[in-house]
């Protein structure tokens, strides 16, 4: 037995169990970013890091912006059999009254935001036309179609100051 043990121990060790690579420190490494990002994320929302706010700060006040005012719109819907039109006053609000004026001032200007106007306009149904989403998706398409149409200028707002759908 004794030449059996030193047989055995003259032979290469049996190989140890093979160990896990890093598995823990990896999600422990994982858990702590999503804390720290989460933390951050958090933190900037906290402060007040909003981008709309920014926007909403950046623009000036009611008494220092400029309206610009349109002759009344009258056209046709794109409902069904083309019977119901729309009566609308439209007034284009910018940053300050110069910017107004320039509008005014310059015909070639107001005639293609007054033709964009339009197109909008002509493309709406009365049903969609009626209710207050319907009006604010108004205000945002005019709002959208006009403001390239003035370089260097930014339509603050789009005003209804009359606003009939005929049924």
């Amino acid at each position: 037995m004794a030449d059996n043990a030193e047989d055995q121990e003259g032979q290469a060790p049996a190989p140890a169990p093979k160990k896990k690579k890093g598995g823990g420190m990896k999600w422990l490494f994982i858990g702590a970013l999503v804390v720290i990002l989460g933390g951050a994320g958090a933190a900037w929302w906290m402060l007040g890091g909003s981008t709309t706010e920014a926007a909403e700060a950046a623009e000036p006040e009611l008494s220092t912006r400029g309206v610009f005012a349109f002759e009344p719109f009258l056209v046709n819907l794109a409902d069904d059999g083309g019977q119901r039109f729309l009566k609308a006053t439209v007034s284009l609000v910018v940053e300050n009254p110069e910017e107004a004026k320039h509008i005014e001032e310059t015909p070639v200007i107001v005639a293609h935001i007054r033709s964009a106007i339009i197109e909008v306009l002509t493309q709406q149904k009365a049903p969609a036309l009626v209710t207050p989403e319907g009006k604010t998706a108004l205000k945002q398409a005019i709002k959208t179609r006009t403001s390239p149409l003035m370089p260097d200028k930014k339509v603050l707002d789009v005003l209804f100051s009359e606003f009939v759908v005929q049924f």
